[in-house]
C-alpha cells in the first residue's frame, strides 16, 4: 500500500475517535498517521511479517491480549519486540485493558505511543478506518456548487456566470441544503463513492453578482447548509444553444469521471425563463427513482407499444471541460 499524501497526526485521531493516551513520549502532533488500515497482529506474533507495514496503526484486543498473556515475559517479548521495534505511529489497546510490562517496557525503549479505549476492537478499527478513509483520500478541488436536494448530492457545473450559485439560493430558499460554493472539494473515499465539501475558510459563503458575499448560515439558518455531502449527481448548466440537439427522452445513461469513478451527468440549458432550481429538484427524484430502477422514458415507450432493448440503451461519457 502506498502512502497517502495527506496525513493525520494522532493528537487529531485521540480527538476523533475519543481514544485516551496511556503512555505519550513524544509530541503527539508531530507524530502522522498515512495509511488507513489498522493491524490487528495475528501471525505477526508467531514471527511472520513478510506483510507487516511499520505505518499501520496495531491495535490489540481480547484476542491479541489473552494470547500474550498465556506467555512468559520472555516470549512475549520475543513476539512483539519484532513488531514494536519498527515504530508504528501508535498501539491502541481495546475494552480497557491494562497493557502488558513488556509492552511498556518496549513503549519507553522506541518511543511508541500506547492509546486506550473501552471500546471493542472491532468498534475502534472500524471507527479509525472510517475516519482515515476520509481523511487520507484522494482529492480534487474544481469549481462548481454542491447542494443537497431530497437527499441527493447535487454537483452543478457549467461556465462562469451561468447561474450556478443564484441556483443554489434558490434551491436554499425551497427548503434544500448548501454545502459548497465555487470551489468544491472532491474526495474519493471508497472505489465507489465520492464525498464533496468546501474548504474551511469559504464554508457556507456564497458570490452573487450585483450583492457581493454572503454567508448563507447566517441569513437563511443552520438548517441551510451541510458540512459535507456524497456526490450522487452532476448537474452541467450551458448558455442554451439553438444549433445543439438536447436530450428529449433520458433513455441514454450519460457519465463523467471524476477521480476514476463514473458519476451520471444530466446537461440543463439555460435561458430565460426556465426554473432552473425547479428542473434541478425533478433532476433529482428522476435520479433516486432510476437508481431504485424506474425509467420514465422505458415505461412510456412501452405504452406506446415499443419493444426497449436494454442493448439500446446507451452509456455514453462526456467531457465537459471541467
Amino acid at each position: 500500500m502506498n502512502s497517502s499524501p495527506y496525513s493525520v497526526t494522532i493528537k487529531r485521531l485521540i480527538e476523533e475517535i475519543g481514544l485516551s493516551s496511556y503512555y505519550m513520549p513524544v509530541d503527539p502532533d508531530e507524530v502522522l498517521v498515512t495509511v488507513s488500515d489498522v493491524d490487528r497482529p495475528g501471525l505477526e506474533l508467531v514471527g511472520y511479517l513478510k506483510y507487516y507495514d511499520r505505518r499501520y496503526l496495531i491495535a490489540f484486543g481480547l484476542t491479541e491480549m489473552s494470547y500474550l498473556e498465556m506467555q512468559s515475559e520472555r516470549k512475549q517479548l520475543e513476539q512483539l519486540e519484532p513488531i514494536i521495534s519498527q515504530i508504528p505511529p501508535a498501539m491502541i489497546v481495546a475494552r480497557d485493558l491494562e497493557p502488558l510490562p513488556v509492552m511498556m517496557e518496549l513503549a519507553r525503549k522506541y518511543h511508541v505511543p500506547i492509546l486506550t479505549t473501552s471500546d471493542t476492537t472491532s468498534d475502534v478499527v472500524a471507527a479509525i478506518v472510517s475516519f482515515l478513509n476520509v481523511e487520507l483520500a484522494q482529492r480534487i478541488t474544481r469549481h462548481g456548487v454542491l447542494v443537497e436536494v431530497y437527499g441527493e448530492g447535487i454537483l452543478l457545473i457549467g461556465d462562469s456566470g451561468v447561474g450556478k450559485s443564484e441556483t443554489a439560493i434558490e434551491l436554499i430558499k425551497r427548503g434544500h441544503r448548501l454545502i459548497a460554493d465555487d470551489a468544491v472539494e472532491i474526495k474519493r473515499v471508497s472505489k465507489r463513492s465520492l464525498i464533496g465539501s468546501s474548504p474551511e475558510n469559504i464554508r457556507h459563503f456564497i458570490e452573487l453578482r450585483g450583492i457581493g458575499i454572503i454567508n448563507a448560515r447566517r441569513i437563511f439558518g443552520i438548517g441551510a447548509v451541510k458540512v459535507s455531502e456524497k456526490i450522487d449527481l452532476v448537474i452541467n448548466l450551458e448558455l442554451w444553444n439553438s444549433k445543439k440537439v438536447y436530450d428529449r427522452m433520458g433513455m441514454d445513461d450519460e457519465y463523467m469521471e471524476i477521480l476514476g469513478i463514473e458519476i451520471p451527468v444530466v446537461t440543463i440549458p439555460v435561458k430565460p425563463g426556465r426554473n432552473l432550481a425547479v428542473i434541478i429538484e425533478v433532476a433529482a427524484m428522476n435520479h433516486r427513482q432510476k437508481k431504485m430502477g424506474y425509467n420514465g422514458a422505458q415505461e412510456l415507450l412501452q405504452n406506446l407499444g415499443m419493444d426497449i432493448n436494454p442493448e439500446d440503451i446507451g452509456k455514453r461519457k462526456i467531457d465537459t471541460n471541467w
